[in-house]
């Protein structure tokens, strides 16, 4: 995903070229097939997860991070050498901005849930951005709330990409995600599965795969009740639907459980080898269920984030661990 990124684009020099190193690290990610957790499928049944774990962020929210702050460049809403970035997250789109923030020399504002994980708000402040930690019971809606609270209090202040509806968001996904995984499938993919947040990533992979192929089945996930435990994922008949978001477009509509989820995120760290994130698991088991439904397909999802910003969670503990 090659980019330049710098506050003063006619001026080349250090943090110009240090910054565009950072950017063209986004993307490209592998393709993996998961194998041990997919034991038992039918033959000429496949599962395939997009390693967005790898990204220099550690998520998939560094393509739609990077495409917001160019896309507020190219059209003079966003001075990078005066106005400070604002946005409402859960932890991951608010980690790519900071790291870019750091990069280029951008300051960086961001509300997020009180109860986000203590290594996602860890990483925030290192990367220097300044918190509001929101409550943990209006989950991400309560911090789109503060923002726009903020931005009325200091116009002129504040570049607010607003991710749950910008158009780049989505667009993202459009011009890289969804061109990778057919390139590394051989234009071979039948299924696509993801959880839904702010939706860009099911937005952007399935309006891509749909232009390549209508007949690419396209599956939308998300908790089962607004009561769960999978950061940067909406139960959406209970929040605040982003504008970005078309639920017609998903050719089906699945829930997941929040233990379900947390089940197949121990196991693919200590199956795969994959230390990822809930919502990863969740895309996984999702991934699985309708793989097991078939007689023929490649079946492709997404990792969304690595599992190291969640090693305070309980979920990982059992009773494998032995004392002598």
């Amino acid at each position: 995903m090659p980019s330049s990124l710098s506050p003063h684009p006619t001026a080349p020099g250090p943090k110009a070229t240090r910054t565009s190193q950072v950017c063209d690290a986004i993307g490209d990610t592998p393709l993996l097939q998961l194998h041990v957790v997919a034991q038992g499928l039918p033959e000429g049944v496949s599962v395939w997860a997009k390693a967005e774990h790898l990204n220099p962020g550690g998520s998939v929210k560094d393509r739609p991070a990077l495409a917001m702050v160019r896309a507020g460049q190219r059209s003079g809403a966003f001075d990078m050498a005066q106005d400070t970035l604002i946005d409402a997250t859960s932890g991951n789109t608010g980690i790519a901005y900071a790291m870019l923030g750091a990069a280029v020399g951008f300051s960086v504002e961001l509300a997020l849930p009180a109860n986000a994980s203590a290594e996602r708000k860890q990483l925030l402040r290192a990367y220097g951005a300044t918190l509001h930690l929101t409550d943990p019971m209006e989950g991400t809606d309560g911090a789109q709330r503060v923002v726009r609270e903020r931005v009325a209090e200091s116009p002129g202040r504040y570049f607010y990409p607003d991710q749950y509806n910008n158009e780049a968001n989505w667009t993202a996904h459009y011009e890289t995600t969804g061109p990778e995984i057919l390139a590394q499938t051989d234009e071979q993919i039948t299924h696509f599965v993801a959880g839904l947040g702010t939706t860009g990533t099911f937005t952007g992979v399935t309006r891509r795969l749909k232009a390549h192929d209508a007949s690419i089945q396209c599956i939308a996930m998300q908790p089962d009740s607004p009561l769960h435990g999978l950061e940067g994922l909406k139960h959406m008949p209970t929040s605040r639907v982003p504008g970005i978001y078309t639920p017609n477009e998903a050719d089906a509509h699945v829930t997941m459980q929040t233990e379900e989820a947390f089940a197949m995120t121990r196991r693919l760290a200590r199956e795969e080898g994959l230390l990822v994130g809930p919502s990863a698991g969740a895309n996984v088991a999702a991934a699985l269920r309708l793989a097991r439904t078939l007689d023929a397909g490649r079946v492709v999802t997404i990792l969304c984030d690595t599992g190291a910003r969640y090693l305070s969670e309980s979920f990982w503990e059992n009773a494998t661990d032995t004392t002598s």
